[in-house]
């Protein structure tokens, strides 16, 4: 029996459902009629009579009909309500490439929910932000991953936790992340690499600590197998997302866990040549995190080291009349490991970092003659940390070659080569002035950390490596979690945190007039203060 769009849908899905399955000619404006199988049936169930909520065998019509119709292909239809004219809109991309495979009848639901949210807004005379329901800016079915029918994973990333607290509850944000956690172990490859960046953004910009708690062996066992029968991709997400479980678990007995399941695991996938370099950098850096966290056995902190190592000096010089060391495709591998080996260094025993001294202090000055330069600055920054070390255990520490490590450091802080990029040696030569100071004077540049009310000192060479790297794994969320998160704040040293209503923290924020003085008089103080290091050029002379 044919159905008139005016009198049938009632919901956006029974429109959905009459546009996809009821179909038929070109007459489709006027007329929706569903395919005919059998006695007006479609899927296994009457088209005359569809639910407010759609069923499996409705879903799985609605998705039979779109594999026949090569949904892939732009098209065009339209629908006539009883009152108004024509709407034309766009359907795009829907049988790409995310929807290949077998999929799931959720999968399938969340591939239509934004399609149906529309039809549903178009039925009661609702405008959606002026925009093509399915144009590139709004709501492109390329651009919604089949998992983001709890949520988008990518809009943890671009959502921080102001917009989190803004539009979603803690329990939305719940909801969000068991969807997230269930769909670590779909068929698809890109499904599981986007439900653990989802999680991995998740946590990074907000504190879960007792809904994490309750799933961490889930997690857990979610990835490990992504790591074990991953590719490239999926194993770099997988163990990113171990980093930052970790740093919401903070150390204790639920940690140690976490790190001796995934700990083999990480340590065969760096040390496995034939693994991608990609993969193996990341579980370098995320094995030195977790190991930095949650070991508490003095052996397994000491074999962790010798991983690294094992990896990193295979850059040092082989041969002593080479001059330079080529970058290779392993070399960010190798200062991925140097920087996980050094924040590692930085919780020895003093016999350890003694040990360790004597064997690479004399060493890693041949990595300052690498092509890279990011192999240049990590090794600058290892050897300041290290002599930092060295001094703290003996204030009247000696290095024999001191003073052709002061040349090499000099000549790399006033570098001027050409053959190098100009961003490498503005980057470069700024490193190496403070790298410079640190070896000659003893000397470290205070640097300030400015989060909510507070501020942090960043004034030595431990405190910055440790810094760094778990700012390189939070990104953003780096200065929420230092508000928030309790293991963070007693390796900084920031005591237990501050908590200010959202009143108190309005008071203690400046005006926009306020904050424009303050910028005019720290420009002109800083124009004062540069003009007098410039070089004051003389007088070519008089003209004649």
């Amino acid at each position: 029996m044919s159905q008139r769009v005016g009198h049938a849908p009632t919901t956006g899905w029974q429109c959905l459902y009459h546009l996809v399955v009821g179909r038929r000619g070109e007459d489709s404006y006027q007329r929706l009629e569903p395919k005919r199988a059998g006695s007006g049936r479609v899927g296994g169930c009457c088209s005359s009579d569809l639910p407010a909520t759609p069923t499996s065998c409705h879903l799985q019509g609605l998705w039979s009909r779109l594999q026949e119709e090569q949904w892939g292909q732009r098209r065009q239809w339209g629908l006539r309500h009883e009152t108004s004219n024509h709407w034309h809109f766009t359907t795009e991309e829907i049988g790409s490439g995310a929807l290949e495979g077998n999929m799931g009848l959720a999968a399938v639901h969340s591939q239509l929910q934004r399609a149906i949210c529309f039809c549903q807004e178009r039925l009661s005379g609702g405008q959606h932000r002026n925009v093509q329901p399915f144009s590139d800016e709004d709501a492109s079915i390329e651009t919604m991953s089949h998992c983001s029918g709890y949520s988008d994973p990518s809009s943890f990333a671009e959502d921080g936790p102001e917009v989190l607290d803004e539009e979603g509850t803690q329990e939305d944000l719940e909801y969000k992340l068991k969807g997230l956690i269930d769909l670590t172990l779909d068929k698809s490859a890109k499904t599981r690499q986007a439900a653990l960046e989802g999680i991995k953004n998740a946590l990074a910009s907000r504190m879960l600590y007792e809904f994490i708690l309750e799933r961490r062996m889930t997690l857990t066992d979610s990835i490990e197998r992504c790591l074990k029968k991953g590719k490239s991709d999926e194993q770099r997400a997988a163990a990113a997302l171990a980093s930052v479980l970790c740093i919401q678990l903070g150390p204790g007995i639920e940690s140690e866990e976490v790190l001796k399941t995934l700990g083999p695991v990480l340590k065969k996938i760096i040390c496995d040549g034939t693994a991608s370099i990609q993969a193996r950098q990341t579980c370098a850096t995320c094995f030195g995190v977790c190991c930095f966290i949650a070991t508490d056995d003095i052996t397994e902190l000491y074999s962790t080291l010798q991983c690294l190592e094992n990896i990193f000096t295979k850059s040092y010089l082989k041969e002593k009349d080479s001059n330079v060391i080529c970058s290779t495709p392993n070399t960010a591998l190798h200062i991925s490991s140097l920087l996980a080996w050094t924040l590692l260094l930085t919780i020895c025993p003093l016999s350890e970092v003694k040990k360790k001294l004597e064997m690479h202090v004399h060493k890693l000055p041949s990595l300052l003659s690498s092509d890279d330069v990011n192999m240049r600055i990590a090794a600058g920054e290892s050897l300041a940390l290290l002599f930092e070390l060295a001094r703290g255990m003996e204030s009247d520490f000696f290095y024999e070659d001191m003073e052709s490590l002061t040349q090499m450091l000099r000549a790399l802080a006033t570098d001027g080569n050409k053959h190098r990029a100009k961003v490498d040696k503005r980057k470069q030569r700024s490193v190496f002035r403070d790298i410079l100071r640190a070896v000659e004077e003893r000397d470290f540049p205070t640097e300030t950390v400015k989060f909510g009310p507070e501020r942090m000192y960043i004034d030595c060479w431990v405190k910055k490596r440790t810094y760094d790297t778990f700012k390189e794994i939070l990104g953003s969320g780096m200065q929420y979690h230092l508000q928030s998160n309790e293991f963070l704040r007693n390796v900084f040293e920031l005591g237990p945190p501050v908590m200010l209503d959202a009143a108190t923290l309005k008071t203690m924020k400046i005006s926009r007039f306020e904050r424009h003085l303050y910028n005019s008089a720290a420009f002109k103080a800083r124009t004062k203060a540069r003009s007098k290091c410039r070089d004051k050029r003389a007088d070519v002379g008089e003209f004649f």
